[in-house]
């Protein structure tokens, strides 16, 4: 059975009372998979993405055509089950509590209780590719990411490492990418490469609770890492 089966039959479990905000969603999948801790690692993380981007969508005001097919990238579903992450998306989008609310509960269910969370991280990876889709990183998309950053308890410079991924931010872009001083000899400079690369293979990814399905978060941020590294490598590479 998919993930998309297992989110289809949460969704048919989850009461009508659910509409009356993220705790009662939140809660539900505790129960309804509380024997299952892989599984509910996964369908935690898939709510999490589609009631948070449902709810960037919503603090944007704007959702592009290319937004909507970065979400399709990453949110690869069935046809026969788009319904199901339709009806998660709506109700999100519709709830009127605030996405700090969604963001904080979401990290409680997702999160390791610890800062730099990588399950986390990743989600809010999936976030910045939605959002930046249409080559811009919109202000309020800006506000909306970083605030759930700190929710999520990001410190701020790995948070600009993220950031780095996804928006250039300059001669020292592929640094902060790889979260490194500038200035590091070249062979620390390969040295941090090489465990960020082996940190972020797919399968380590998928180990920690990212599922298959999501796995375009994952190659994205090795290839923006792999870039970085050749961009450093061109100029300190001894010839």
């Amino acid at each position: 059975m998919s993930i998309w089966d297992r989110i289809g039959d949460f969704i048919a479990r989850v009461s009508a009372s659910a509409s009356a905000g993220i705790a009662e969603v939140v809660e539900a999948v505790r129960t309804v998979f509380s024997g299952d801790a892989e599984l509910r690692r996964r369908v935690s993380f898939s709510v999490a993405m589609i009631a948070l981007s449902a709810k960037m969508a919503k603090a944007d005001g704007v959702v592009t055509q290319d937004e909507i097919r970065a979400f399709r990238e990453i949110f690869e579903v069935p046809p026969e089950e788009t319904h199901n992450v339709a009806r998660l998306y709506d109700l999100a989008k519709q709830d009127v509590a605030g996405f700090e609310s969604y963001a904080e509960k979401l990290s409680n269910l997702c999160g390791s209780g610890h800062a730099n969370c990588m399950m986390l991280e990743d989600i809010l990876d999936g976030l910045f590719h939605i959002a930046t889709a249409d080559g811009v990183l919109h202000e309020r998309e800006g506000q909306f990411l970083h605030r759930v950053s700190e929710i999520f308890r990001i410190e701020e410079s790995h948070y600009k490492t993220i950031l780095a991924r996804h928006v250039h931010l300059g001669a020292d872009d592929p640094y902060v990418v790889l979260g490194i001083e500038r200035g590091r000899p070249f062979d620390e400079v390969k040295k941090r490469y090489r465990k960020l690369v082996a940190e972020n293979h797919p399968d380590k990814v998928i180990a920690r609770g990212l599922p298959q399905e999501f796995i375009k978060i994952a190659t994205t941020r090795v290839a923006a890492i792999n870039a970085a590294y050749e961009m450093i490598e061109r100029d300190l590479a001894p010839a």
